[in-house]
């Protein structure tokens, strides 16, 4: 009987002390929070930088102002399964240095823990490393840490993402049921004209 309840109190501590060690899930970066309303955090947005971003037309975005730290930003929010709703948040840090990263990156595996996976390229020209969570809520969130050095595709410098990659989709699928004569697949094969060569080959 005493060895029954020895072996429940240990496994108790074993999984307390399991739950404390467990890494935190981020939720916020520079003041603004995914899930949020948008509108709770329009004091630091460029009002007059409302757009749809290119071919996701059912997550707009917004440019970031005032914020210490960092340089530029982007913050995206659903408009369909959850209108109003922050689902992305990218920002550039000020200081753009490798050193920067450097400190960041230390810090984001003391709070987080290791990556889960490597985003960058096999150059060095970007670094990124990658974090993927699911909350105590089952939200699935992913947190990139990322350094440019001259990929003019990328934001130059240092720069961190955090996503709702899960309200991502249900956006995407809210707006395809609302819309379905949007989602069907170019043509293809051929039309029976003649190929313009000259056209399509640079000269």
């Amino acid at each position: 009987m005493k060895m029954r309840i020895f072996i429940k109190i240990s496994m108790v501590i074993v999984l307390s002390w399991g739950v404390c060690q467990a890494q935190p899930v981020p939720h916020g970066v520079g003041g603004f929070v995914l899930g949020e309303d948008i509108k709770r955090v329009e004091r630091n947005l460029v009002m007059g930088s409302d757009l749809p971003i290119r071919h996701m037309e059912f997550i707009r975005e917004m440019e970031i102002k005032n914020v210490d730290g960092f340089k530029s930003g982007l913050v995206a929010y659903g408009t369909c399964n959850a209108p109003g709703r922050i689902i992305r948040i990218k920002l550039k840090y000020a200081d753009a240095s490798k050193k920067m990263y450097e400190q960041l990156l230390k810090r984001f595996k003391k709070r987080f823990g290791e990556p889960d996976e490597w985003r960058g390229d096999p150059f060095g020209i970007v670094l990124a490393w990658k974090w993927s969570f699911v909350d105590s809520q089952n939200h699935n969130i992913s947190l990139v840490l990322q350094h440019n050095t001259r990929d003019v595709e990328e934001k130059i410098g240092n720069a961190v993402k955090l996503t709702l990659t899960g309200q991502l989709l249900k956006e995407r699928e809210c707006h395809r049921k609302k819309f379905p004569e949007t989602q069907k697949p170019p043509k293809s094969g051929d039309s029976g004209k003649k190929t313009n060569w000259n056209m399509l080959v640079p000269r």
